[in-house]
């Protein structure tokens, strides 16, 4: 019998250092009210000196599994979505999981740019729909605060750092993930991309190890490819745009969203939006939103929930989801 995976710990992590538009202002040519305007981001929060994805992660992580009544040492796997690890190797999902103490677990990072917690969750949900594994932590963490150009306000005013995690356990349903639609582009490169410090040309790595973003051409795809991906991920799970309870998307950019839920025909009450006080934090972005989502007392036993991203690759997914923990 095929299993569900239903949710039943979620936490965050957010840096305390607090960085507004005005104080942006002060470093590069932009103003508080271009950057509202264009991205409904008002501040966003950047790690310490001395914190790394890794940190923020276990963070996140030991709070979803406190929420969920999970000890570590109960976990079958832990994945880490992230681009921004503080090593290529060992993976930040082999250093979370020593931190945390889950030494029955496997490890491995995922690399899917802001889709990376759908492609995460997706990943994770196979191995418990088979029976393969019943307990799994997903964390998405990222510090893009260090792959920025700070002289840059194209990209250095979007960004933010930040960590979210949920713990996935195996159940008979109704409640838990009822479908993924996940889908990939890969000759539009050149629109989102980060070279590799490691694999790229040795004359390139000095002056291209900063994010390059076209702006407007991510816009027109990630509109298009999110919608498109809600509306087959609710079609398989048999549901329709009015069975929605809450869309819950990549916290990339205000117009974005508003774009995406307006054509699903979503009403703005069912689409939840923080971005204006973190940024885009990636991988991160979905499960932070969730946590607040959840925090804030919009999300119920059997709410369908559609959680939606796009990335570099270019890649995107949606995910919907029966709410219920089973407790």
């Amino acid at each position: 019998m095929l299993k569900y995976a239903r949710v039943t710990g979620w936490g965050k992590y957010l840096p305390d250092k607090v960085v507004t538009n005005q104080e942006l202002e002060k470093k590069v040519n932009t103003s508080d009210t271009w950057i509202q305007t264009r991205t409904g981001i008002k501040e966003r929060r950047l790690a310490a000196d001395d914190e790394v994805a890794s940190d923020m992660a276990i963070k996140a992580a030991k709070d979803a599994l406190a929420v969920a009544g999970v000890k570590p040492e109960q976990l079958d796997l832990v994945i880490v979505a992230t681009v921004t690890p503080e090593m290529i190797f060992p993976s930040c999902a082999s250093l979370v999981q020593h931190a945390i103490g889950a030494k029955n677990a496997a490890a491995f990072d995922l690399n899917a740019a802001c889709n990376g917690f759908v492609s995460a969750v997706s990943t994770a949900s196979q191995y418990i729909g088979t029976g393969t594994y019943k307990k799994i932590l997903v964390v998405g963490s990222e510090v893009y605060s260090r792959i920025l150009d700070w002289t840059d306000r194209g990209t250095c005013v979007l960004f933010g750092d930040g960590a979210g995690a949920v713990v996935l356990e195996t159940g008979d349903g109704p409640a838990g993930f009822l479908s993924f639609n996940m889908g990939s582009d890969g000759s539009k490169p050149d629109i989102l991309y980060l070279l590799g410090i490691c694999g790229a040309p040795a004359n390139k790595v000095d002056d291209n190890h900063y994010i390059s973003m076209n702006g407007s051409e991510v816009y027109k795809v990630a509109v298009r490819s999110m919608t498109k991906s809600c509306k087959k991920a609710l079609a398989d799970a048999g549901l329709t745009i009015n069975d929605v309870n809450l869309l819950v998307p990549h916290q990339a950019n205000k117009r974005i969203i508003q774009a995406v839920g307006k054509k699903l025909g979503l009403n703005e009450d069912k689409v939840f939006l923080n971005v204006q006080k973190y940024g885009n934090t990636s991988a991160a972005s979905i499960p932070i939103a969730l946590c607040e989502a959840v925090e804030q007392g919009l999300i119920k036993d059997n709410d369908n929930i559609v959680f939606v991203a796009f990335g570099a690759g270019l890649s995107w997914g949606a995910s919907v989801l029966k709410w219920g923990t089973g407790r």
